[in-house]
């Protein structure tokens, strides 16, 4: 049997015939490399992760999700391990990925292959599944229960083009400076150690913490949202970035950051 059809088969068996727990979804949680975890967008979406991010390769017309570049005969695709299964989940759950939720889950696809080349086949990968995607035409955007952002290599000029757009991009603090509207650019991203380096040991720099509130200020301001990525995994940070405004947590430890925004103690 191919590969590639015994995993469907394999995602079919987890979600076939069983109903899933009621889950609490988490707005600030970000899974980092989601597609690292046993069972990719899964275990996320068990632990009420409002953001997950998958890395995309451009290999021979496929899309695969892998950090580096993938071994095509192990690497699942986006359609595999993203795509199918948001799309039974929404229709098990009539058209939420978490029902009663307000906002749409964030998927992240971090675009590792040359941009206009691997967005060429992102777009018709993703018409398909357009009835569950935030959509806009213009500045007008139609809700969804999924949010498609591009990140990495992004091809912000060609979206920008487009009249109707099934994704948006994910900005850096410099695209702040030309207002991109956010239906567009609905997010920020940069590298938490180029803003700040503490580590959660001792109080963090008065510098560093009005540093990060600015940004997250002029984001906010923008009606955007905030991210930090290579973000120490420790609840002293975690705590200061939601006290200066980080929308989104970033991750690879889901049990330990549900357990924070939850208010677990112990979480360490």
């Amino acid at each position: 049997m191919p590969l590639a059809l015994l995993r469907l088969l394999l995602l079919a068996l987890l979600t076939a015939g069983c109903a899933v727990p009621r889950v609490t979804p988490l707005p600030n949680a970000h899974a980092h490399n989601d597609y690292l975890h046993p069972r990719p967008l899964h275990d996320a979406l068990a632990h009420g992760f409002a953001s997950v991010e998958a890395d995309i390769h451009l290999v021979n017309g496929e899309l695969y999700v892998s950090h580096d570049a993938p071994d095509t005969a192990r690497a699942g695709t986006l359609r595999e391990l993203y795509l199918e299964p948001l799309r039974q989940r929404v229709a098990r759950h009539r058209g939420a990925v978490y029902p009663g939720a307000p906002t749409p889950l964030l998927l992240l696809i971090d675009l590792k292959t040359e941009a206009e080349a691997t967005y060429a086949v992102l777009r018709q990968e993703l018409l398909p599944y357009r009835d569950l995607l935030v959509r806009t035409e213009g500045e007008a955007v139609q809700p969804g229960p999924v949010h498609v952002v591009l990140s990495g290599n992004r091809p912000t000029a060609t979206v920008r083009g487009e009249t109707r757009r099934l994704v948006a991009i994910d900005g850096r603090p410099a695209d702040l400076d030309s207002a991109v509207h956010a239906s567009l650019m609905p997010l920020i991203s940069y590298n938490y150690t180029h803003l700040a380096k503490w580590n959660g040991v001792g109080e963090m720099p008065a510098a560093e913490r009005d540093t990060l509130q600015k940004l997250s200020e002029r984001t906010h301001a923008q009606g955007k949202k905030l991210r930090l990525w290579a973000t120490p995994e420790d609840e002293r940070v975690w705590q200061a970035l939601r006290q200066v405004g980080v929308d989104y947590l970033n991750t690879d430890q889901l049990e330990r950051l549900r357990r924070f925004l939850r208010g677990a103690k112990g979480g360490k």
